[in-house]
């Protein structure tokens, strides 16, 4: 009976179960969408060494993932006014001009699936790290309050805003020069850049994911946008139907991951996908320097 729902996807070469697509997406993107990610960063590992989809077009469809389930989140975060514009404009700004420099590098140096992997391999080791350190050395967290963040001041140098209680102040140049080089790893990794933008806000920032969720999933909306046109002219666009399954099992996860944040145990989310990670990274870097 399962082989009745094998499905072959031309573009992309891929044949697998037609439910394996979005059923893979939505556990993922439920877990990752309570600290502002989407999980495509965890997504292309699956399509490249599960499906072996490995041209530059697993890039921009991994884009295409972002694209349709990140929209859910998105509306869920806006709903319970805990979408921060100021720093979506950031983060946005930032990013934009790195996709496309991202892209070039892909079809060019990143071509290769050995140098494109030890890539992978790193992208996901950082954020692996970071999560492992927090588990070990947790910051106090602040808790979530149901008032909406107010902005103190905001302009091209600085972003200052309470929320809880607390009052935060950010260099908005420096966070925009920082979003416009995760913009390039995003680009190349057709991540949008969320993943890695995410866990730098927590750690360096002492931003609380409850503020920077909801715009670091928009922001990756937007830059994988212009991921899938730029990917697209170039001729390496994505599969659409298995970016589609993959994320109409996002948007499900997403939403109700951004539901559920609030009551969702964290540190449980961390420890799984802290281990995902790590082993996935060192499997990737050490397959590198061994072949």
């Amino acid at each position: 009976m399962l082989k009745s729902l094998l499905f072959y996807f031309p573009v992309s070469g891929v044949k697998t179960y037609i439910f394996l697509p979005p059923l893979f997406s939505f556990v993922l993107s439920f877990f990752c969408a309570t600290g502002g990610v989407s999980g495509a960063f965890l997504l292309l590992p699956f399509q490249v060494s599960i499906l072996h989809f490995v041209s530059p077009s697993v890039s921009a469809t991994n884009h295409l993932f972002n694209i349709i389930a990140i929209p859910g989140g998105v509306y869920r975060y806006y709903r319970e006014k805990r979408f921060y514009y100021p720093l979506t404009l950031i983060i946005t700004i930032g990013t934009f001009p790195g996709v496309v420099i991202g892209y070039f590098l892909r079809i060019s140096y990143f071509q290769d699936l050995k140098n494109f992997k030890l890539l992978v391999g790193s992208v996901l080791l950082f954020i692996g790290l970071k999560l492992l350190y927090d588990l070990f050395f947790p910051k106090k967290e602040t808790s979530f309050s149901p008032e909406p963040v107010k902005t103190l001041k905001f302009n091209i140098c600085t972003l200052q805003f309470e929320y809880a209680g607390k009052i935060y102040s950010l260099n908005t140049y420096l966070l925009s020069l920082i979003a416009f080089l995760i913009g390039v790893v995003g680009g190349i990794y057709g991540i949008g850049g969320g993943a890695v933008m995410a866990p730098l806000l927590l750690a360096f920032f002492q931003i609380p994911p409850y503020i920077f969720a909801g715009a670091t999933l928009f922001g990756t909306f937007l830059t994988s946008i212009l991921g899938v046109i730029i990917y697209t002219l170039g001729g390496h666009g994505p599969d659409f139907l298995l970016g589609f399954l993959f994320g109409l099992g996002g948007f499900f996860g997403i939403y109700l991951g951004a539901k559920y944040q609030k009551k969702f145990p964290q540190r449980i989310i961390r420890l799984i996908l802290t281990f995902i990670l790590l082993y996935i990274s060192l499997q990737y870097i050490y397959k590198f320097f061994n072949s």
